[in-house]
């Protein structure tokens, strides 16, 4: 994917640093964000600033804002993303979500590869268990097994809204609580005393869609620009009709791009 590389160099590298996003972007154009190095194909992404907090782009934090750049330069050029782009425009509206929390969740959950499925079974796009899917219509039948039918964009998607817009619901919108229960169980949550489960790849998770959330963000202009959008929307003229990896603080500096074999990294 020497093209893809090449876009995602324009926007420039950083030095390595401590880090608590860490990816890369494999032969097939798919990424893969970790709070942690899982293996050496994986780079730095972003250096977070504050350990207690995500970073958010400002004028105060530019390496943010790099990240940014970067991130959204991926998103345009990513086959898997744009396939699907309007099913996410969809399920936002119809489940009252944010685009840029489903695209933070799936980019990390599957790197946009409809066809992923985990070691422990979870299919898809928003790697949904076949047992969780049920719950949400998901149905096997003579066209196919619960499994055959999560590997259809659309139908992941809905169910894997579905769900997140439940627990948003349930957890009052705190969006750790809410990773964490899409990622470890709704039952692991409780047992933890409503915290984010003491599992290590729990707390990764729930770190690295945060800041990947908060990387997507529009600046506040955008932001308002397209809140007033979806007002219009929905609520036309005459009334409504008929809703769980980084770098540092001081000016970047640009490194050569790393390439492993097999594999094209961010830089």
């Amino acid at each position: 994917m020497k093209w893809l590389l090449a876009l995602l160099l324009l926007c420039g590298g950083l030095p390595p640093a401590l880090a608590d996003v860490w990816g890369y972007i494999d032969d097939l154009g798919t990424a893969h964000f970790a709070a942690e190095a899982q293996d050496e194909r994986y780079q730095l992404f972003y250096r977070s600033t504050d350990a207690a907090t995500a970073d958010a782009p400002t004028a105060n934090n530019p390496n943010a804002f790099i990240a940014q750049v970067r991130l959204l330069a991926y998103f345009e050029v990513a086959p898997g993303y744009k396939a699907v782009q309007h099913l996410l425009r969809e399920a936002s509206v119809r489940h009252r979500l944010d685009l840029e929390l489903l695209k933070a969740l799936i980019v990390t959950e599957s790197g946009f590869d409809a066809r992923a499925v985990s070691p422990k079974g979870a299919v898809g796009l928003m790697q949904l268990m076949p047992t969780t899917a049920m719950r949400y219509g998901v149905k096997a039948d003579k066209h196919g097994r619960v499994e055959d039918k999560l590997a259809d964009p659309r139908t992941n998607i809905q169910a894997g809204a579905q769900l997140l817009h439940e627990l948003m619901l349930r957890y009052d919108g705190q969006l750790d609580l809410v990773l964490a229960a899409y990622n470890a169980g709704a039952g692991a949550v409780k047992r933890a005393g409503n915290r984010v489960p003491p599992y290590k790849e729990t707390q990764n998770y729930v770190k690295t869609i945060t800041q990947l959330y908060t990387l997507l963000q529009p600046p506040p202009s955008v932001a308002l620009q397209q809140a007033e959008a979806r007002v219009r929307t929905t609520f036309p003229a005459g009334g409504a009709a008929g809703r769980g990896n980084m770098i540092p603080s001081s000016a970047p500096t640009v490194t050569p791009a790393l390439t492993l074999a097999r594999d094209t990294v961010f830089y």
